[in-house]
This record gives C-alpha cells, sequence and structure tokens, in this order.
C-alpha cells in the first residue's frame, strides 16, 4: 500500500500561484520561490505508555475497583477475577505455613532439650563414677564385674548423651526447613492469587473497561486499556517507499477530523525499524509541538512528513513536467530538465531552464 496522496498547506508552505487558465495551451514561465517535499503518513493519536491489559488466568469478573476516567497509581488494581482453585490454594498453604512455623513448633525441641539436660547430667554422673571405680580397680579395689558394669553404664550414658544432641540437631533443620518452605509455598500461593488481580503497571488513566462484572475472561481477553492522562503521541504509518527519507525531529504537519480546517504541527521521535509485512509500512513514532486543546487516544489523524525545503528555488507546476524529467517549450520544442524538489502541486528544476522561457503544458 502506497501512501503517496499529499496535502497542502498553502499558508506553511508560501507558494504563489500561477496565473493559467483552463486551457491546455496557456504558457507559463517558471517561478522563484520556496518548495517543500513531504512524506504522507496516517495514523492515530496514542496516550504515552498507552497499553492493554490483560487477565492472567481463566474465570469470571469477580469485581471491578474503578471507573473509565479515573486515575490510577501503579500497583493499584483494576479488577479481580475469581478462581476458586487458587483461592483454595492459598488457603491450604496457609494451614501448611501454620503447622510449620518455627515458633510453634518450639515446644518440640524444648522438650528434647530437657531430655539432652537429663541425658548430660546422667553422663556426668557416671563419668565420675567410672573414672572412681577405674582409680580403685587400679588400686586392686573392688571386682572386676563391678569395674566392666561401671564402665558400660558410663558408654551409655556418653551414647545416650550424645544420641539426644544428634535428634535435636536433626529436629531444629526439620523444623527450620519445614518453616521456610511453607512460608515459601504461602508466597508462592499468594503470587498466583494475587495474579488474578489486574493492576495498573503505571500512572495514569484508565480509558476503557471492555468487560462487565460477571463476565468470563481469559488470558486472550483484554479487560483494560490504560496509559498517561495528559502526554500523547502519533504512531504514523509510513510506506515502504518512503521510509528512507524520514529522520529524527522532521517536521511534521498533522491534520484532524475531529479539528476541520486546522492543522497543528510535531516532529519524528521514533523510526521502527521492522516493515510490517501485511501493509508494506513502518511505524513512526511523533509528538506534538502545536497540538490541539483536547485529545484521546485512538482518534486518526493525516500527517506529512517534511523531509526537505528549499528557499528561492526554480519551479513550475507539477502538472508540467512530461515523464518526471521533461518540460514542452512554447515554441513545441520538448527539452530535458533535472529535477530536484517534488511535492504534489510543484517541481523544483535544477537544470535546463529559465524564468525567461515558456512552458506548455503537455
Amino acid at each position: 500500500m502506497n501512501y503517496r496522496i499529499h496535502f497542502i498547506l498553502g499558508f506553511f508552505l508560501g507558494f504563489a500561484f500561477f496565473s493559467c487558465s483552463n486551457s491546455e495551451e496557456t504558457a507559463i514561465s517558471p517561478q522563484i520561490q520556496s518548495i517543500t517535499e513531504s512524506v504522507y503518513a496516517s495514523g492515530n493519536i496514542k496516550a504515552v505508555n498507552q497499553y492493554e491489559a490483560y487477565a492472567i488466568g481463566t474465570g469470571p469478573i469477580q469485581e471491578i475497583f474503578v471507573k473509565e476516567g479515573d486515575v490510577v497509581n501503579e500497583g493499584d488494581p483494576i479488577l479481580a477475577v475469581y478462581n476458586e482453585r487458587e483461592r483454595l490454594s492459598r488457603e491450604n498453604a496457609e494451614l501448611a505455613q501454620a503447622f510449620a512455623d518455627y515458633q510453634e513448633n518450639q515446644s518440640k525441641l524444648r522438650e528434647l532439650q530437657l531430655a539432652i539436660d537429663l541425658a548430660k547430667s546422667k553422663f556426668q554422673n557416671d563419668s565420675l563414677l567410672y573414672a572412681r571405680q577405674k582409680k580403685l580397680w587400679e588400686q586392686n579395689i573392688g571386682t572386676e564385674v563391678e569395674f566392666e558394669q561401671r564402665k558400660l553404664t558410663y558408654e551409655n550414658s556418653k551414647n545416650n548423651y550424645e544420641s539426644a544432641l544428634i535428634r535435636y540437631g536433626d529436629l531444629k533443620r526439620e523444623i527450620e526447613y519445614n518453616s521456610k518452605s511453607a512460608s515459601k509455598n504461602l508466597a508462592i500461593s499468594r503470587v498466583l492469587e494475587s495474579e488474578f488481580v489486574v493492576k495498573s503497571k503505571i500512572h495514569g488513566k484508565v480509558y476503557a473497561l471492555p468487560k462487565e462484572q460477571g463476565e468470563m475472561v481469559g488470558p486472550q481477553t483484554v479487560v483494560a486499556v490504560l496509559g498517561d492522562e495528559k502526554d500523547f503521541i502519533m504512531e504514523l504509518l509510513v510506506d515502504e517507499y518512503d521510509i528512507s527519507k524520514i529522520a529524527l525531529d522532521q517536521l511534521v504537519i498533522i491534520r484532524m477530523d475531529s479539528y476541520v480546517d486546522q492543522t497543528f504541527e510535531g516532529k519524528v521521535t521514533k523510526i521502527y525499524p521492522l516493515m510490517d509485512t501485511q501493509s508494506k509500512s513502518f511505524t513512526v513514532e511523533a509528538v506534538f509541538t502545536k497540538s490541539p486543546p483536547v485529545l484521546y487516544p485512538n482518534l486518526s489523524l493525516e500527517a506529512n512528513i517534511i523531509t526537505a525545503q528549499v528557499e528561492n528555488a526554480l519551479v513550475i507546476p507539477r502538472n508540467y513536467l512530461l515523464n518526471d524529467e521533461k518540460v514542452i517549450l512554447e515554441e513545441g520544442d520538448t527539452i530535458v530538465v533535472k529535477v530536484g524538489l517534488k511535492n504534489f502541486e510543484f517541481a523544483q528544476i535544477l537544470e535546463g531552464l529559465n524564468q525567461d522561457q515558456q512552458l506548455i503544458k503537455p
């Protein structure tokens, strides 16, 4: 699709009209004046940071928290989608977290600590008795059976004490692991449940809420349109044949159906490098430098992007060119000329003509 239709802005371009009649035989002379070359583009108004919000999960809309036209902050809830499974998962995770809570399991640790203290006390007592019995045995006092029994009691007490310490460490690690795991599972469940609440990604205005409470929505459903409340940009479609002429900061002249007989100005701020293969066009962004008093997203517009301008150029009407490279003199001779800038109405002549020569329309 080739967007090569140009609308002419007479007051901006400052063109003087050539005096000619409807007769094809009327001769005209080239004139010295300004000429501007532009590229046509069609497009729409978009709010800055405008985006479509989608529901993450599938379900009916449980509640809508805002109205169209409301201003919201980043993170504010827009609407909630009801999902029974995620709610039950979250409640189950809360129960598991409460059961595995570290503080709630301190009684088990205290109980085991008491067992450790008791085993330690017995171990210390049996250690003293064993040392005493060993000293007596070295002095040949007492029997071998008494010595072996005291030694066995000491070793059992030692093993019991060490075993209690190991059980305490294992239980403490298990409680800590279960507590942290349950807390993370609860956090995950809350995140999954919160994903069913659509929140604003920006500080801006709610421009559209296409669905109503109770309607079913899914991951492919647009549930809200948000964007900046004051600042707007233009998204322009430029034909692939013209995109090479477009550069940043070029002047843009805009006409909108919403403001008939008025023109506005802007400048190019971004050129998207990927072509849309279906429309054979590129997207170009521009901002207003002279804007309408009131704007709304998705308003349509037409624009001329000014790609070149020459002052004091030798120009002739575009329809006096033959095959874009020749002109016919009043005497009937056809001569070749070198053409510079061209727009819908005029063409710049670089070589081959002067102001004194008379031309007739082909």
